[in-house]
C-alpha cells in the first residue's frame, strides 16, 4: 500500500526512545523528513545518527524540553526551516506511567503537576507551533500517544490522558476545515526501556519479582504477549497518511485487547 508519505516531513517529541523512536523509524523508511526532540542530547542524536543509518532518510536531532515554550517554539521553527514544510506531528513526551500512582495520601501535588505540564501543556505547546506550518499547506496529522490509564480509575496521574483526548477532541473540530486531523492512540503494554522501569516499581510495591509482574500482564492481555513498538508505529504510519484523513477526533486503543471497556 502506498501511504503517500514520501516528500513529507514529521516532528515527533519523544523520538529518541521506545514507541517514538519507533515511528520516527517507520516515517523515514516512508521517505519522510524527520525532527526527532527529547532533552538528553546524547542518545538524541545517537538515534538520528542510527535512523538515518538504517533508512538513509534525513533525521533531525532536535534538543528541547516541551515545558518550556519558548524552546518548543525554537524546536519547531528549527525543523521547519530544515525541512521547509512540517505535515506531522506525533506528541510523546512524558513521564512513562505518570509521576503519581501511589495513594492520594501520598500523592505529590508538585509531581502532578510537571506530569501535566509535560503531557498534555506540552502537546498543546507543540500543536500551537506546527498549526500555522499545517495550516499554509492545507495537510496536517497531529497524532497524540495518550495512555490507558485514561480509561481506568487505578492511577491519578490518568487524568493526564483524559485532558489529552478532550485536547485531541477539540482540535479535530477547530482544523478539520483546514485538512488537519488529531487522533489519540493508547498503546498497552509496549516492550520498551521504560516498560522495564515500571516493571521493576510495580513489583517493589506489590512484592513480587520483576518476571511476575510482566507474567500478571501478559495473562490479563487477551492475545497473551506484551506488544512490540513497531505494531504502535504500524497504526501511526496509517494515521498520519493521506489515507486517514476521514478518522479525526478518535481515541485508538492499540492494546492488544488489554481494555475491558467498551467505548462507543
Amino acid at each position: 500500500m502506498n501511504l503517500q508519505l514520501e516528500g513529507r516531513a514529521a516532528i515527533i517529541t519523544g523520538g529518541s526512545l521506545g514507541i517514538g523512536r519507533a515511528i520516527a523509524e517507520a516515517f523515514a523508511r516512508e521517505g519522510m523528513s524527520v525532527a526527532i526532540v527529547a532533552r538528553s542530547v546524547g542518545p538524541l542524536e545517537q538515534a538520528a545518527a542510527e535512523i538515518t543509518a538504517a533508512t538513509g532518510a534525513r533525521v533531525l536531532a532536535v534538543p528541547a524540553d516541551v515545558s518550556n515554550t519558548a524552546a518548543v517554539d525554537a524546536a519547531v521553527a528549527r525543523a521547519a526551516a530544515a525541512f521547509g514544510r512540517l505535515d506531522v506531528l506525533v506528541n510523546g513526551a512524558a513521564h512513562p506511567g505518570g509521576l503519581v500512582r501511589n495513594e492520594i495520601e501520598q500523592a505529590d501535588p508538585d509531581k502532578l503537576l510537571e506530569d501535566i505540564d509535560i503531557k498534555v501543556v506540552g502537546y498543546f505547546r507543540m500543536a500551537r507551533a506546527v498549526v500555522p506550518h499545517m495550516k499554509a499547506n492545507r495537510f496536517g496529522r497531529i497524532l497524540n500517544i495518550g495512555g490507558l490509564t485514561g480509561r481506568g480509575s487505578k492511577q491519578i496521574s490518568g487524568m493526564r490522558n483524559v485532558a489529552i483526548c478532550h485536547m485531541t477532541k477539540s482540535l479535530s473540530d477547530q482544523l478539520g476545515p483546514f485538512g488537519i486531523t488529531a487522533n489519540v492512540i493508547h498503546p498497552g503494554v509496549v516492550d520498551t526501556p521504560h516498560i522495564r522501569e515500571l516493571y521493576a516499581n510495580e513489583a517493589k510495591k506489590q512484592g513480587l519479582t520483576v518476571e511476575q509482574v510482566e507474567a500478571n500482564y501478559v495473562a490479563n492481555t487477551p492475545i497473551r504477549r506484551t506488544l512490540q513498538p513497531g505494531e504502535i508505529a504500524d497504526t501511526a504510519l496509517f494515521l498520519c497518511s493521506p489515507l486517514a484523513g476521514a478518522i479525526t477526533g478518535e481515541s485508538i486503543g492499540v492494546d492488544g485487547g488489554i481494555t475491558r471497556g467498551i467505548f462507543l
